[in-house]
């Protein structure tokens, strides 16, 4: 009797050498007797051909194949290989683990001579080979082949590992948890960055006052406090590359020249400029976090970053928790995602409830007119409740993802916004003309009087 046996390392067959005293032992007895220890297992079973695995995608295959009880190609050709072209005798008996890999490889394989069996005695026999496998496969010659067991537990790791993301459809991209630190502590940084960009102009102010009302950029405000330091050398120093505007800059130099703010220290100055060198590594920072968020947004959820923008959408993805429990909100949760104390506020005391909530951040709805607002909202939500569930439980596997559903529905947005400002109504829905539903769409009632 041959045995069929699936590993992490690829496709072996092993032989009973004692096939008489297997026929006498019934399976109660089986373990007992042939796998009783080590010595008993080597010696009741022999490994006569190993076949290891190309490479980890195809051991995934092959073991995804084996789990639907489908023969992948690998085990098609080292059936073939082995037992139609080999030397396996005819009427001898192949065991296989599964009865529905049994039928399968009948179907695949009709060429084949041996009897395909699958039994109480074989699972037996597959459990023995199981508990003793890392001894058994280290049984083979130079001919047959065979594997280490520490190579065998490295390749069982591997396996499981791509198995289970493949299971999973799992992919390093698509943690939306990235995203939701990300945005966190973007938000984070604005405050930090404000807090100190204000104690610099309040700091500095009292020895030149008149520069906060001429540079409002708070990174161009600190660049200049540390390029000339005292107002003195504001006059003789090249500040072209700081500021764009050359009006600016000569507003700058005046305005220095007749300051009525106090005269400060050394020292004054140098913890000033190292405020502000902060307030510059916090800025440079942010312009990096803010690029690694738009990178991991266009991965995760790119038919909703097309809707709404990258920092809307990782705003609605931390709302919600992760990316597939935004995807099981309605629309009707999506538009008003972030007015939750508006909302319930509303309903307590009776009055209007909200009509947008983190959504209004959205440049679509910043494009419409006030009283037009509510009813973008209300359109963005349902297109964005849809591309989210477009980017949540879509294939991850591919190498690009289908943002079919982000650009149709943006281009929806738009024309239902043109629509509502007085433009051509015709592009926002092909079932409206003039704002009303034409005749041959709309269900007609006939009233039947009761027999």
């Amino acid at each position: 009797m041959l045995l069929l046996f699936e590993t992490p390392a690829g496709y072996s067959i092993f032989k009973v050498s004692d096939e008489k005293k297997l026929s006498k032992t019934s399976p109660e007895d089986i373990y007992d007797n042939f796998f009783a220890d080590s010595k008993k297992a080597s010696s009741s079973l022999d490994l006569l051909s190993f076949q290891p695995f190309a490479d980890t995608a195809d051991a995934v295959s092959a073991a995804t194949a084996c789990i639907e009880g489908q023969v992948g190609k690998s085990l098609k050709s080292f059936l073939k290989k082995q037992l139609i072209k080999g030397d396996a005798k005819k009427g001898e008996s192949l065991a296989i683990a599964d009865k529905s890999l049994a039928s399968s490889i009948k179907e695949k394989l009709p060429k084949l001579s041996c009897k395909l069996v699958s039994d109480a005695k074989t699972d037996e026999l597959f459990r023995g080979l199981r508990c003793y496998m890392d001894e058994l496969m280290e049984s083979g010659d130079s001919d047959t082949g065979g594997v280490s067991g520490s190579d065998l537990r490295a390749m069982q790791l591997g396996l499981s590992h791509s198995l289970s993301r493949y299971k999973l459809k799992f992919s390093a991209d698509k943690v939306d948890t990235m995203v939701i630190q990300a945005v966190g502590l973007l938000d984070e940084l604005d405050k930090e960055i404000n807090t100190y960009a204000m104690r610099v102009k309040e700091w500095y102010g009292w020895h030149f006052p008149e520069m906060q009302a001429i540079v409002g950029d708070n990174a161009q405000y600190s660049k200049l406090v540390l390029t000339c330091g005292y107002r003195s050398k504001f006059k003789e120093t090249d500040m072209s590359q700081i500021l764009e505007d050359e009006n600016v800059e000569s507003a700058i130099k005046e305005a220095a020249e007749v300051s009525m703010g106090t005269e400060i220290s050394d020292l004054d100055i140098i913890n000033i400029q190292s405020l502000a060198e902060q307030v510059l590594s916090m800025t440079e920072y942010r312009a990096q976090l803010f690029e690694y968020l738009k990178n991991r947004m266009n991965a995760i959820a790119p038919n909703l970053t097309i809707l709404v923008g990258e920092l809307v959408g990782a705003r609605l993805i931390s709302h919600a928790g992760s990316l597939m429990n935004l995807a099981k909100q309605p629309a009707s949760t999506v538009q008003i995602l972030g007015a939750e104390k508006a909302l319930f506020r509303a309903l307590k005391t009776k009055h209007n409830t909200p009509k947008y909530g983190l959504i209004y951040h959205a440049s679509l709805i910043g494009q419409a007119a006030p009283k037009n607002k509510g009813k973008i909202s209300r359109v963005l939500a349902a297109k964005a409740a849809l591309a989210t569930r477009v980017d949540a439980l879509s294939d991850e596997t591919l190498e690009h993802a289908d943002t079919t559903i982000g650009f149709e529905g943006r281009a929806k947005v738009e024309a239902r916004l043109r629509q509502l400002e007085g433009g051509n109504g015709a592009l926002a829905s092909a079932a409206n003309k003039d704002g009303a539903l034409t005749s041959d769409k709309t269900a007609k009632y006939t009233p039947v009087g009761a027999e």
